[in-house]
């Protein structure tokens, strides 16, 4: 599991999650962003102005599923998790990147873009399982984005699961931990 922390936090800061998750047949990667932020802006102001930070970012990640897969690790049992502004990274990668991966799990964050952006991406993500989870009144991810996100990924032939939890604010639950506890399980097997 590629783990992507949000602005302000850190590699360690994301994997403190690992002990919820409790599951010690995953190897857990987490990069960290320079000056613990992957673009400089909101995730929803123009793109131009958060260059190139998305770009490293980005390319970070590819480096990141490329040393899974060269560790023998096939694309289809990679899982990718990210919150908040990692959640967004990892979503734009993954339609940038689209193919099937072993899961999607985007907290508190959507695609990239100013409103009205269209995402148009080449490619299937093939079933590949995403969860986005957020809340309904996210000070940072409205939730209209992750309804978007949601659709976009679909559209891209992905099985999405979106929960939008009511008045919870910009951090993480047990039921996404849960869920996301699950779809570890089917890509263990």
């Amino acid at each position: 599991m590629i783990m992507v922390h949000g602005r302000g936090a850190t590699a360690e800061s994301i994997l403190t999650l690992t002990p919820e998750l409790d599951r010690d047949d995953f190897a857990y990667l987490a990069p960290q962003a320079a000056n613990y932020t992957w673009y400089p802006n909101s995730f929803m102001a123009a793109i131009a102005s958060n260059q190139p930070g998305i770009d490293s970012g980005l390319a970070r990640l590819a480096e990141l599923v490329a040393r899974c897969v060269a560790a023998g690790i096939p694309h289809e049992r990679v899982m990718l998790l990210g919150f908040s502004q990692g959640a967004c990274l990892t979503a734009e990668f993954v339609v940038r990147h689209a193919r099937r991966y072993g899961g999607v799990v985007g907290l508190s964050g959507g695609l990239i873009g100013p409103p009205g952006t269209v995402w148009e991406y080449e490619g299937s993500l093939a079933e590949t399982a995403v969860f986005l989870g957020c809340s309904d009144a996210d000070f940072h991810i409205p939730k209209e984005r992750v309804q978007e996100t949601a659709d976009v990924m679909r559209r891209m032939g992905a099985n999405v699961t979106t929960r939008l939890y009511p008045g919870m604010g910009h951090t993480v639950n047990q039921d996404e931990i849960d869920f996301v506890r699950g779809m570890m399980a089917r890509v263990a097997v």
